[in-house]
Order: structure tokens, then sequence, then C-alpha cells
């Protein structure tokens, strides 16, 4: 019988016209995939190995397609996006992508431009490199290549990855800017919005290596309804779409799960510091795998309360337009 699941991703290639459509894209003649693909997002801490087995980029590539699938790499965080470029360009070719194209965006206009739309939405992997996620949204924000980037990822099953900064922007609620510190406070960190391909969770980068506990925490306190997702450098969250997680890479994921926190948030001033009761932390090293639904037999089941925080993490967000 047939799961709901399966269900779903039958109607992914009727919707995709559709949807399209609704959103204002250009139409891209989509079909359903001959072989079934889950969206997949990469999060990645910074960082990230280039040099010697460079697992987390080879991760990227392989759940795209392997060598033949068309991959961009988005610069728009960037302050230099022709270094960003060859920074990654090379690298990718010695992994044997034989199709990558860097990909930028430094105005609103040249996020709305239907050539530059079009290319995302055919595209099978999108890396996001790092920077400034300010940046990246100042441009992206309510922009049709934000809008193909949901469609890609949604419907054509696209891997989206991002690392430092463009992890950051996965989420919905991003984190904006944060003081570096160890004791939290209301005032600590600013929000705002991301690309929203996480819908219940806010992540935070470079974490073990800047100390950045605090802010997150600080984070949380205001939004204790999401997930605290902090990924240290040279590691990456691997999500798949409605299924499972997996963490790559030398370092580890730290969830912070709030939503039973009892704090004095509302009650001090800015900068008192504050207290955090009944918070639940989880730590998760480099090979950790959790199928989180459908479990495979052969994958340990995680316990019910680290169970209850992945939910959140490959909860199908909404298609945001």
């Amino acid at each position: 019988m047939p799961t709901r699941r399966d269900c779903v991703l039958g109607l992914a290639g009727g919707l995709a016209a559709g949807l399209t459509g609704l959103m204002g894209l250009p139409g891209a003649g989509y079909a359903t995939p001959a072989r079934r693909r889950y969206g997949h997002l990469i999060a990645v801490g910074g960082a990230e190995d280039r040099q010697r087995d460079r697992l987390i980029l080879r991760r990227f590539i392989e759940l795209s397609g392997g060598p033949q699938a068309r991959l961009l790499l988005l610069t728009a965080a960037s302050g230099d996006p022709a270094g960003a470029w060859e920074g990654y360009r090379s690298v990718f070719a010695e992994l044997g992508a034989q199709r990558v194209e860097p990909i930028d965006f430094r105005t609103a206009e040249e996020a709305n431009d239907p050539a530059a739309v079009q290319r995302i939405l055919d595209a099978d992997g999108v890396y996001i490199s790092g920077g400034d996620q300010r940046r990246l949204m100042s441009v992206l924000w309510e922009s049709q290549a934000a809008r193909a980037l949901h469609l890609a990822f949604h419907v054509r099953g696209c891997c989206i990855g991002g690392t430092s900064a463009g992890a950051a922007a996965l989420s919905r609620q991003m984190l904006a800017i944060g003081e570096p510190t160890l004791r939290p406070y209301r005032d600590a960190v600013s929000l705002d919005i991301g690309l929203g391909l996480l819908a219940s969770a806010i992540i935070d980068q470079h974490f073990n290596e800047r100390h950045r506990l605090g802010r997150l925490l600080s984070a949380l306190a205001l939004r204790p309804d999401l997930l605290g997702v902090g990924i240290d450098e040279d590691t990456a969250l691997v999500i798949e779409r409605g299924r499972s997680i997996e963490v790559l890479g030398n370092g580890a994921v730290t969830l912070v799960d709030g939503r039973q926190m009892r704090s004095n948030v509302r009650e001090v001033d800015p900068e008192e510091p504050l207290t955090l009761l009944d918070v639940r932390v989880h730590l998760l090293p480099a090979g950790t795998r959790y199928e989180v639904v459908d479990t495979d037999p052969d994958t340990p089941a995680p316990p019910p309360a680290l169970r209850q925080a992945l939910e959140l993490l490959v909860r199908p967000g909404p298609i945001r337009g």
C-alpha cells in the first residue's frame, strides 16, 4: 500500500507546472523523476576540508546526482564572489563534477532575472558559499531566485548546501548578528528572515571553535519554539527531507531543544544574564546517523527526546513564494 510520502512524490511532477505559474516563475516543463529523489539539505559549519578527503563536498556531489549533475555555486553571501568561485572551482573539478558553474547576485534586480532563475530551476545541486548571511538575504529576500530554490528543493529534490553564512540562511528564522558571549542575555543576538528551507530550526556555525553556545541559547530564549542547531567547522548536518539525518566531517552537531524551557527573558534587563531551565542538549558527533521515519532495522532508533528534536529537522516546510 502506498505510503503518504509515496503519494506526495507521485504528485510532485503534476504540481511542478502549476507551482511555477502560481509563484510567478517561468515554466520549466518538469516531469516526475524516473529515480525517486528526496530533497537534501547540507548545512556546513564553515571551513570544510577542500584539500584532503573532502568528504562533505563529495557527499554534496553524490546527493546532487553524481559527476554529471548540474551544480551551481551561489556566491551572493561573499564580498569577493570571484574569489569564492576560484576557491571551489578546482576542488569540484578534482572531485569529478563536470557541470559546475558560479551564480551570483549583487542586487535584487539580478535575483529576479529570468535567465538566472531558470538556471536555479534546472540545477540538481546548489551550494551557497560563506560570507555574510545579511548580504545574502538582502538580495534574495522575496526574490524569484529564492522562490526557485524552494521549488527546486521541494518538487525536484534538488540538493541544497550552505557553508557558514550559507548554512545560517537555510532556516526561516536566521541568526543575523550575535555576540560571542558565554552567558546568554536578551540582546546578545538579532534575528532576521532567512530562506526558510528549514522551517522549525535556527542554525549557528563555527560552533565549538567560536564558543557560540551562549549566543544560540540567547536566540532560543527569544524563540523557544525553534530547535537550535550548532555546527562545528568542517562538519555537516545532512538532512533528508522527511526521513533521516547524518553528521559528516570532523566535529559534531549540537542540538538545543528549548520547547520545554522556562526562562526569565521577558522579566530581565536586556543585558542581564538569563535564567534558562529544562533545556535539552544533544551532542551528535561525526558518523551519527538516524532514520526518523520508516526506520531501517540496521540503523538504531533515536531515543524519544532526540526523536522529537529530529522530527523538527526533517519536517518539510512550506514552499514559500
